[in-house]
């Protein structure tokens, strides 16, 4: 099983090799999926930054998200998880971009969404638009146990939307 540094690893490998560049947006994990990405060497190639968008305020005045939608569909949701992706590729130059937003606890929020609830999402410019994929998971354990097992689902994820290789033959 690869552990959060492998996949980071693998990450930035894939994304050089695809002449790639990465931008994120982080909200439970505050940077920590940033922090993976940036311990690998030459991750500056293919990393454009991230956006640590804990607050709604700070998403929206970062990612440019409307407050209402935000209040609409609730911080932890898979709606909010997908405007943070597309914010953050719509605010950086890269090709693609992942998000997360969750509850790592100890307390839920007023909608009564369990601790442990993290939606994320990937978003991938092509052809003039974007794609965006959107994943759930339901964490079980501390804060800590939910912001690491998270971070590595957010690398998956980022490693499972990265376009196939194109293989040009004579």
């Amino acid at each position: 099983m690869h552990c959060r540094a492998e996949t980071a690893g693998d990450v930035v490998r894939l994304l050089r090799e695809k002449g790639l560049t990465l931008a994120l947006a982080e909200s439970c994990t505050a940077g920590l999926v940033a922090d993976s990405i940036a311990c690998v060497p030459g991750a500056s190639d293919v990393f454009w930054g991230s956006f640590v968008t804990y607050r709604v305020e700070a998403k929206a005045a970062m990612l440019g998200i409307d407050r209402t939608m935000i209040e609409r569909y609730g911080v932890v949701s898979g709606e909010t998880a997908r405007m943070m992706a597309e914010g953050a590729l719509k605010k950086s130059n890269a090709d693609i971009s992942a998000s997360v937003t969750g509850l790592a606890g100890p307390d839920g929020d007023d909608r009564g969404t369990p601790v442990g609830t993290v939606w994320m999402a990937a978003a991938v410019r092509e052809n003039g638009g974007h794609r965006v994929r959107v994943e759930h998971f339901c964490y079980r354990g501390n804060r800590a146990t939910v912001r690491e097992a998270t971070a590595l689902d957010v690398l998956r994820l980022i490693r499972n939307v990265l376009p196939p290789s194109v293989v040009i033959t004579a």
